[in-house]
């Protein structure tokens, strides 16, 4: 499938697919492209959207920021048009709250998925709710004036969305806690140095090294690749003879499949 026109445009997300590629764009420089409840279904949306020939996914915001977070809107005593403000949900049962922060959640959890690799291209700000969508993806190239943090302590609340998770797993336990109890900017440098980023480079040299990494991530046969990712992503729950297992029957599929003896 091969299309120039947006599968989806609202909200401040648009999604166009080219062949094997997706790209999801977030669409409000004029406000860093800010986050909100209405962005968050968008994004939920674009990933149910996808067509099956979807192999890899780029995130990338339009602008000199890749999203400097949660709409401070919400905050205020009227909100969103149509959504609740926090200060309304906080009024909410405990049952209440978790369902709406769960729907929330949805728009970070899918660029997980085994059937796809997802890309964050990220420059300037990715702040609080910018950071955690940054962490929702597999992989991050990032341009040289990033500048994450994690900012949701220092409004009295915790990130909710996804990001602490993958966090951890990236940088441990220690400097996560770090970075989020201080709120401090994580640059580049550092982004690279801890695992946050898989490649630094210029900001004029992003969109051709996200091209570059698609390209050889494409290089390889599709099963393969879903395999070895839902492999690697079990690993940290399973101990080394599990995973040695996990191993041999993921390989023993792949043999079978390349004889056509597969199911």
């Amino acid at each position: 499938m091969t299309s120039l026109d947006p599968v989806l445009d609202k909200d401040g997300v648009r999604l166009t697919v080219e062949d094997a590629v997706a790209t999801v764009t977030l669409t409000n420089p004029a406000k860093r492209n800010a986050q909100s409840p209405a962005l968050w279904r968008a994004l939920t949306e674009a990933g149910q959207s996808l067509p099956g020939s979807v192999r890899v996914v780029v995130l990338r915001g339009e602008g000199k920021s890749f999203s400097a977070g949660l709409d401070r809107q919400a905050f205020s005593p009227e909100g969103f048009d149509g959504d609740p403000s926090f200060v309304e949900l906080a009024r909410r049962s405990d049952t209440e709250l978790d369902a709406a922060i769960t729907v929330y959640q949805s728009a970070f959890t899918w660029w997980r998925r085994s059937d796809i690799v997802s890309i964050a291209a990220v420059q300037g700000h990715a702040i609080g709710a910018g950071f955690q969508l940054a962490l929702a993806c597999d992989l991050r190239v990032v341009a040289s004036d990033v500048q994450f943090a994690m900012r949701e302590t220092s409004l009295g609340l915790v990130p909710d969305l996804g990001g602490t998770h993958p966090l951890v797993g990236l940088v441990g336990h220690a400097r996560a806690l770090e970075i989020c109890a201080t709120g401090r900017f994580v640059q580049a440098d550092e982004a690279e140095r801890t695992g946050l980023a898989n490649l630094v480079v210029d900001p004029a040299e992003l969109d051709e090294a996200v091209k570059d990494l698609t390209a050889a991530l494409l290089a390889a046969p599709r099963d393969a690749t879903v395999e070895t990712k839902a492999l690697l992503q079990g690993a940290s729950s399973r101990t080394y003879d599990e995973q040695r297992a996990a191993e041999r029957a993921s390989q023993a599929r792949r043999l079978r499949d390349l004889a056509g003896l597969g199911d």
